[in-house]
């Protein structure tokens, strides 16, 4: 936490407006403008408040017991109206805040407080319902709609999401028990899920037992996740880190993943409806990711890739007790195309695989997926890896008459275990440079040395800059 700098000119202008809610009159919204007399925090974001206001303002209770499912709700409806003039900033203060759903609006910014969290309810009455995802053609969890997440938004535009490491509390445990005991009629929520939409950031919170997927950012641009810490048991069901599904122009950076499955994991759609919807996940860059999990990938490119994947960068890479590094899932039905994917700088310690490609991920929607549709898997880069305590250093499976082609690994050492067969390759294509222990023979050592390749360019939202914004570190009224 950092108090801004002190200005002699500077000053802070309130503005008064009335809450059209019973008890809620007189609602103070302050502009913070550093004044010598209000201490103001600091915080990076791609746009600035003009105006901000505390949960509590509304009606809002951090007991850890009331619901504030409403006072969510009628804050966010009430501060949308300062859209056109500078956007509002809505802080969660110190507390622990039940809620179930709700929704965000457009040149908005929620800030959780570093000792504030936001509790999922386990009342299902608090979870709206929605159809499935067009380009899924039926939920997850059940062939019919979903639960809306728990922080959702759709049709926006710069929104923000951050705080100084507040804590998101899924409350999963619910969730998970229902999903094991095949007692769901609906898919479970997520706990951020921001759709159609640009211009967003997601950064320095702590995300908890998420009932399913944590972030999913799906069929939007421009959209900056970093400093997360992401934490779920390493046996929850289904618990994603982050999914940017059908996005452009991403930047995944300083995060922290456990989870029960993929730490990551880059998605397009599934099969005839991610075929016919037709967006794909492109120009997104991750780094510096930490992950640990034991049943998943650390990076996985689908297995819902039918939108198409192209263009994705990764680079300084940690996984620990995880269970492949970047892998590739896909499958005869998926159609479009995983291509131009530049992976580089992984450090890797007890994996049971580094490489892991497969082409018979078996699950689909519905029997009426296209035998006809078949991925193309071409242009994957791999450089400079270290791996210790590995089981197999790479189990790569194409498609037959279907091969994955275009593969290079190069500049890699693996310390693996007694298994002899290290590599076991089938329909796949490509080149090694400086592998050890030996490639398969469809992957053959160059005998000059070569260097894989890692675009020299930038994706356009590396360029975007935080601001540094700030606001009264007190509500009054």
């Amino acid at each position: 936490m950092k108090l801004c700098p002190e200005f002699s000119d500077s000053y802070v202008v309130g503005v008064i407006f009335t809450v059209l809610l019973v008890g809620l009159q007189g609602v103070r919204i302050v502009e913070c403008k550093v004044g010598n007399e209000l201490d103001c925090l600091e915080y990076p974001a791609i746009s600035c408040r003009k105006h901000s206001a505390f949960l509590s303002d509304f009606g809002g209770v951090g007991d850890g017991k009331t619901s504030n499912t409403k006072a969510f709700q009628y804050a966010i409806s009430n501060l949308s109206h300062y859209a056109p003039d500078g956007g509002a900033l809505l802080v969660v203060p110190p507390g622990t805040w039940l809620t179930g759903s709700f929704n965000l609006t457009s040149h908005f910014t929620l800030f959780l407080h570093k000792e504030a969290t936001i509790l999922a309810s386990q009342d299902e009455s608090e979870w709206p319902t929605l159809p499935v995802l067009p380009s899924y053609g039926r939920g997850r969890d059940a062939p019919d709609g979903r639960f809306s997440s728990l922080i959702f938004g759709t049709n926006l535009t710069d929104v923000v999401i951050t705080g100084y490491n507040g804590t998101i509390d899924g409350q999963g445990f619910y969730w998970w028990d229902k999903f094991h005991k095949g007692e769901l009629k609906l898919t479970r929520p997520y706990t951020i899920e921001i759709m159609f939409s640009n211009h967003i950031q997601i950064s320095n919170l702590t995300l908890i037992n998420s009932p399913s997927w944590f972030v999913h950012p799906i069929y939007s641009s421009d959209i900056i996740i970093q400093g997360l810490t992401i934490l779920a048991p390493v046996d929850s069901p289904n618990t994603d880190g982050i999914n940017p599904d059908s996005c452009t122009n991403t930047r995944i950076e300083d995060c922290y993943i456990v989870s029960g499955d993929d730490c990551i994991a880059i998605k397009s759609g599934w099969d005839e409806y991610g075929i016919k919807f037709g967006m794909p996940s492109q120009h997104i860059i991750i780094r510096r990711l930490e992950c640990v999990s034991p049943d998943s990938a650390m990076i996985a490119l689908g297995s819902e890739m039918s939108g198409g994947i192209q263009d994705v960068r990764a680079e300084d890479l940690k996984a620990i007790n995880t269970e492949s590094a970047v892998r590739i899932k896909t499958a005869v039905g998926r159609g479009a195309y995983v291509k131009d994917i530049f992976v580089k700088g992984m450090n890797l310690n007890t994996m049971k695989y580094v490489f892991w490609m497969t082409g018979s991920y078996g699950s689909h929607p519905d029997p009426d997926f296209d035998p006809k549709a078949l991925p193309n898997i071409t242009g994957i880069n791999y450089r400079d890896v270290f791996a210790d305590n590995v089981t197999y250093s790479a189990r790569l499976d194409g498609i037959a008459n279907d091969p994955f082609t275009g593969i290079c690994i190069s500049n890699v050492t693996i310390h693996s275990g007694d298994k002899k067969l290290q590599w076991n390759c089938t329909d796949v294509e490509g080149v090694t440079s400086n592998v050890y222990p030996k490639p398969c023979e469809l992957l053959p050592e160059k005998k000059e040395k070569v260097e894989c390749p890692y675009p020299d360019d930038k994706v356009p939202i590396e360029s975007v800059q935080l601001k540094t914004c700030s606001f009264k570190s007190f509500s009054f009224f």
